[in-house]
């Protein structure tokens, strides 16, 4: 025995959802756009006339209404990337997705990885912990 071990992850299809101003999302009562509530999801951030591809930060969620609302957006949670873009973007410029996922950290990762191969870095705002 090697102590070599090979796992296959399988094939994941996100579904994303349409790009939305990160204005429209701060406040629930005065927007339509509806946050998934509780369940885990993948995000990211872009400025919205960047058409290349570029991304702000990516992240994982286990809630995402709570992680992309509270943190990112609002900054009432903790959330490193969320304090970096709030306090050097104009924020009435940038975008917010998100894909549903049963495996967040395995997507996330995966789309760390598709990134890195493409810019050569991680997103600007990405800090791995």
């Amino acid at each position: 025995m090697t102590g070599r071990q090979e796992i296959q992850l399988g094939t994941e299809v996100l579904a994303w959802s349409p790009w939305h101003p990160w204005l429209d999302l701060i406040d629930a009562r005065t927007s339509s756009i509806q946050i998934p509530n509780g369940r885990p999801d993948v995000y990211e951030v872009r400025r919205a006339a960047d058409s290349s591809g570029h991304r702000l930060t990516i992240g994982k969620a286990s809630d995402l209404r709570d992680r992309v609302r509270q943190g990112l957006v609002k900054g009432k949670a903790k959330h490193s990337s969320g304090t970096r873009i709030r306090a050097t973007e104009d924020v009435e410029r940038l975008e917010v997705r998100w894909a549903e996922t049963e495996r967040p950290a395995a997507v996330e990762e995966e789309l760390y990885r598709l990134y890195r191969e493409r810019f050569g870095t991680l997103p600007e705002y990405t800090k791995l912990t």
